[in-house]
């Protein structure tokens, strides 16, 4: 059986990229195609039986071309071990060409059922455990899915069987992950040769399963090759963020590990700029200071006394007093959108822009932000950190919250070019890009579900700042920020599930996943 893998690789391709490694391949390596096909096969069935040993039937649905191939050869693997295997067409088998022909020869020549998708309806189904392959539509799509095709996808949907996608599944777009009116939601997905961008994040969880990946035994210099398409995004993880986590000196002091200062929490919104704090002192902060209505005092310095807490209504407060003293500032968790966050956001960046002080901005911050006129103001900055969801995202770059989940990755590269600095954009499979290598997206697949709930951004951006404060540059303290807190959430879930997950639950694990030596 052809060797499959958990362990995904840590560069992303667009669907076209994909294809010219596979023709690279083919042409000037020697690969025959119809070997990489029968290779695609064994891995996608070997998965199949690993996950459902107790199947006894197979029913493929195929379309046309190579990804139809690839299901005819799975077709033909299943009867050659004796399970009843069926394939249901929605392209005849006679206008197959190439190595999909191929294929098709091999699941005739094993006996292989082939129904007609408009005939399906009519065939008994049997008690046997029988496991659906979709074959249907491969990594090129890039059009809504109608006819025959979205019905097929309607029905495997519906039939509430066991699911492998074959590369993809059927009606997810390869590079942005949304699917073009429907998609296939499977079990397991079986990907090859270059792992697709869009797999990771927007809507694709919700439809791929289990992930598994399979070079096909491609060789490395295919990747390597001067005239191979490169890839333009990069996966993290906890583990490639590791090296960012450096033991202490011995001799340090708190002066040694920066002062972050945050600033928010508006009358009724107090626990959002403490979750913040809070979050940049248990990520190693030497010093944290907070801004915000005075009535917040008491509240914060009962649940965590090491904080100093300046109030705006404080005799003789000043802002610009205190900001200078930071080693990076956070502005925006509960911050509001109304005239008090407003002045509080214009002493942060007039501080920013007088010291180069990094500045972490998040929240209404981002909506206040994105309310200026960046082209008439200059707001322009590489020293900033910009972490918004989706919809904060949006008003950023002056377009729809549907445009940006349309395709996140035009999304991430428009905020960044427009605004500079480094630019997170949320969600699953949180994107990442910087003015140190505008060329890359770096991609983290941590996380889970169990994140939807308030406040985990403003842990978050208090984990960020507390890593540049510790002297991380802004873009690895902002991958290192985003691996540590979807690590933390996935570690929670483990431990007491995704729901009812708080984003303080975080807080002790963040700790724990920054200090790897115990």
């Amino acid at each position: 059986m052809a060797e499959y893998s958990s362990r995904l690789p840590r560069d992303l391709y667009q669907a076209a990229a994909v294809q010219q490694l596979d023709r690279l391949a083919i042409d000037t390596f020697g690969i025959e195609g119809f070997s990489l096909m029968q290779r695609a096969g064994r891995a996608c069935f070997a998965a199949l039986l690993e996950h459902w040993p107790e199947t006894r039937r197979l029913r493929v649905f195929a379309g046309a071309g190579n990804n139809a191939g690839d299901g005819y050869v799975i077709a033909a693997l299943a009867a050659e071990q004796g399970l009843q295997s069926e394939i249901v067409y929605l392209s005849s088998p006679d206008r197959l060409r190439g190595d999909a022909a191929k294929a098709c020869a091999m699941a005739r020549k094993e006996d292989v059922q082939l129904v007609a998708f408009n005939d399906y309806y009519q065939q008994p189904e049997g008690d046997s455990p029988t496991v659906l392959v979709d074959a249907l539509l491969g990594t090129g799509l890039d059009r809504e899915v109608t006819g025959d095709y979205a019905a097929a996808i309607s029905l495997i949907n519906a039939s509430h069987k066991p699911v492998l996608a074959v590369d993809i599944p059927s009606g997810l777009h390869a590079n942005t992950g949304e699917p073009l009116g429907c998609a296939v939601d499977a079990g397991i997905t079986v990907t090859f040769i270059g792992m697709k961008q869009g797999l990771l994040t927007g809507s694709a969880p919700d439809y791929i399963g289990k992930l598994f990946f399979s070079d096909l035994g491609v060789p490395s210099e295919v990747y390597l090759h001067a005239d191979a398409a490169k890839p333009g995004v990069k996966r993290i993880d906890i583990n490639s963020v590791r090296d960012s986590i450096k033991p202490r000196a011995p001799a340090s002091h708190k002066g040694t590990f920066g002062h972050v200062v945050v600033v928010g929490g508006d009358r009724g919104y107090g626990g959002a700029v403490l979750m913040a704090a809070e979050a940049a002192q248990r990520s190693g902060a030497g010093l944290v200071s907070v801004i915000t209505r005075s009535e917040h005092r008491a509240g914060m310095l009962a649940r965590r006394p090491e904080l100093m807490v300046a109030g705006t209504e404080d005799e003789g407060f000043d802002a610009a007093e205190l900001l200078a003293k930071a080693t990076v500032i956070v502005v925006g968790p509960g911050l509001g959108r109304g005239r008090w966050g407003e002045d509080l956001l214009a002493r942060s960046l007039a501080t920013q822009m007088a010291q180069q002080t990094p500045l972490v901005i998040d929240a209404d911050g981002l909506n206040l932000l994105a309310d200026r006129d960046n082209g008439q103001t200059g707001l322009k900055r590489e020293t900033w950190i910009l972490t918004p969801h989706p919809g904060e995202a949006a008003r950023l770059i002056d377009t729809s919250l549907d445009m940006v989940k349309a395709d996140r990755f035009a999304a991430i590269a428009a905020m960044q070019q427009k605004w500079g600095g480094t630019c997170l954009l949320k969600g699953s499979g949180s994107l990442i890009r910087s003015s140190f290598a505008t060329d890359t997206t770096f991609l983290c697949d941590e996380g889970n579900a169990g994140m939807a709930s308030g406040g985990m951004g403003d842990v978050l951006a208090g984990v960020t700042a507390a890593l540049v404060a510790q002297g991380l540059p802004n873009d690895q303290a902002l991958q290192c920020a985003v691996c540590v807190h979807g690590e933390a959430a996935d570690l929670a879930a483990a431990e007491s599930g995704q729901r009812g997950m708080l984003a303080t639950d975080l807080l002790p694990l963040i700790r724990q996943l920054l200090n790897p030596d115990l």
